[in-house]
């Protein structure tokens, strides 16, 4: 099967994308990953294993209000913040760590803003996939640091995410104004393409509304970036802004106008689990004798 989905993603913009820092009074989520984090939390509920040490991916751009709603979820399980470069981790550090002179930073798990030396049972990764021009690759980076019946835990956004805003710009003849957003069946071929079992997807669709095309903009532009190849190429003038407020004005606003303008975004949640490898028998095979006792207890009834 193909790993290059999505396919309308450039590389280069991503790479940006994911080296882009936040600015050094930005400690807060966009208002939408953490409202998708906070129901994503709520479906834990139906997962009974608990981890005893878990991942929590990105938390900077995924949800930092997610890392104290999981901390009380599962408060005595270890966790460490992964972040993708130096300087985010920094950032994650401030922003989650607690003051040397709370009780919880003494009492409460560890929080480590550091891989993790062992295996852990669960990866969280809120809204990350969708900005990756290689997301076969991160999902089998997931599963790596998982231990055998761990699980993955993750959202993004689908296809129909900003379907209005695709056909203003269609209408006026512009490029794309975002790449293409995966399926949830794509995203469950790639889970079992990786080596996870088990794969639940589901969706949602949540509409937002903005006062003002200029409010709109802004907060898209907190979700992410347009990292479709296709893309305007240059920067574009005041004229062209202006258009494109008169259009979005025109275009997204509600039929009575009271709520403003509106946008759907698609929201895919999934899970899966990673099996215990099985055991392959030649005629001559050789097998661990911590292997052969892991076969003997998943054999016991």
């Amino acid at each position: 099967m193909s790993t290059e989905r999505p396919p309308t993603i450039d590389p280069r913009a991503a790479a940006r994308w994911a080296n882009l820092l936040p600015a050094t009074t930005d400690t807060h989520s966009p208002w939408l990953h953490e409202e998708v984090a906070r129901r994503m939390e709520e479906r834990l509920q139906w997962i009974v294993k608990k981890p005893a040490r878990w991942v929590h991916w990105a938390p900077l751009r995924g949800g930092l209000q997610a890392q104290t709603l999981l901390t009380k979820r599962y408060p005595k399980s270890e966790c460490f913040v992964m972040e993708t470069r130096t300087e985010r981790a920094q950032t994650a550090t401030k922003s989650i760590a607690s003051p040397w002179w709370k009780p919880e930073r003494w009492l409460g798990a560890a929080v480590r803003f550091e891989a993790p030396t062992q295996p852990v049972q669960m990866v969280w990764a809120n809204m990350a996939l969708h900005m990756e021009a290689d997301p076969q690759a991160l999902i089998e980076q997931w599963h790596r640091l998982l231990e055998d019946d761990g699980f993955v835990m993750f959202s993004c956004l689908g296809p129909d995410t900003l379907r209005e805003l695709r056909r203003v710009f269609s209408e006026q003849g512009w490029p794309p104004p975002s790449h293409e957003f995966t399926d949830m069946h794509d995203w469950g071929d790639m889970l079992m393409h990786a080596g996870f079992a088990e794969p639940v997807m589901d969706m949602e669709r949540i509409t937002l509304s903005f006062a003002s095309p200029e409010r709109l903009l802004v907060e898209l532009r907190e979700l992410g970036r347009n990292l479709h190849a296709a893309r305007f190429s240059g920067l574009r003038g005041r004229g062209w802004r202006d258009a494109l407020h008169g259009a979005l004005a025109r275009e997204l606003a509600t039929p009575t106008a009271e709520k403003g303008l509106e946008l759907t975004f698609e929201i895919i949640y999934g899970h899966a689990f990673k099996p215990q490898p099985r055991m392959t028998v030649q005629p001559q095979t050789t097998v661990s004798l911590e292997a052969m006792r892991k076969a003997l207890r998943q054999g016991k009834p």
